[in-house]
């Protein structure tokens, strides 16, 4: 298993006394695997993200990746983010490169080193479409193309694992959509391990193999539902299509607490499971 999630879970203290920000659960990820997390804001979609990726410590519970313990940020893990972070000051390609120059100064990589990171940095600004744009500074991009760019740089590392924040929640619904249609294609040529929060049905069900949906504070996993459409079908076409709606119709009806007959709660459930079913958010 990619990524083993063991009891994990979330608790806060403050002035008015502890807030459980995630209910404690058990999740398997399977190489090559999409999961979208769903669910309202505030339920501890994100909270998990940032447990996976090392960037907060979890109250209780471990997180595993090819069997090693998860203790901090690291190269396997690949970030990217509803506000792009791009650095104001340095060109898309500068941008793009960037951790990758970060490694080579802690390695003291020689020339080769930099040479292969320079082909792998333009092989990525191609694929995303921003190599005209390489000389460019964030300013002077677009929304959607500085989402291309913090992508790339997300990839450029070559991560075991990518962590995505809404990182297309900003944009219109255009180039929404284009978005969508380029991680679709890089999914497609690179299978990398993905872990994707969403409030958006549609875009869950177009880009995932799982859909894992969570419920309102306080948060604890409802589901895990099984997206069945091929990966060579996946287009914006598809939302239309009558399979499509009735996956979705099942996931809304998740996340508006309607009751569902025992054959569909049995069949959701597959795949993941609560340790506890009280507290969190």
């Amino acid at each position: 298993m990619k990524l083993s999630l063991r009891g994990v879970g979330k608790s806060y203290s403050g002035e008015r006394g502890e807030t459980n920000a995630l209910c404690p659960l058990d999740m398997d990820v399977r190489e090559g695997e999409f999961i979208s997390l769903v669910g309202p804001s505030g339920c501890g979609k994100s909270t998990l993200l940032h447990i996976v990726a090392g960037l907060e410590p979890a109250t209780v519970g471990t997180v595993d990746l090819d069997g090693e313990r998860v203790r901090g940020p690291g190269a396997e893990l690949g970030l990217m983010f509803q506000q792009q972070t791009l650095f104001p000051w340095l060109s898309v390609r500068e941008n793009v490169r960037f951790p990758l120059t970060l490694a080579h100064r802690r390695s003291r990589g020689g020339a080769g080193d930099a040479d292969r990171q320079a082909a792998r940095v333009e092989g990525l600004l191609r694929l995303v479409g921003l190599w005209d744009f390489r000389d460019s500074y964030p300013a002077e991009l677009s929304g959607g193309m500085q989402q291309r760019a913090a992508l790339a740089r997300a990839l450029v590392g070559q991560p075991e694992v990518l962590l995505m924040d809404e990182p297309f929640g900003a944009l219109d619904a255009q180039t929404r959509e284009e978005m969508q249609e380029l991680l679709l294609h890089l999914i497609q040529r690179h299978r990398i391990t993905t872990l994707f929060v969403t409030h958006d049905v549609d875009e869950a069900l177009l880009l995932s193999d799982r859909v894992v949906v969570f419920s309102e504070r306080p948060g604890r996993v409802l589901a895990s539902l099984d997206v069945t459409f091929a990966r060579a079908a996946r287009s914006s076409e598809l939302k239309l299509d009558e399979a499509f709606l009735h996956q979705k119709r099942e996931i809304l009806a998740l996340l508006r607490g309607r009751p569902r007959t025992a054959t569909q709660r049995d069949r959701l459930l597959l795949g993941l499971t609560n340790t506890r079913t009280e507290g969190g958010s």
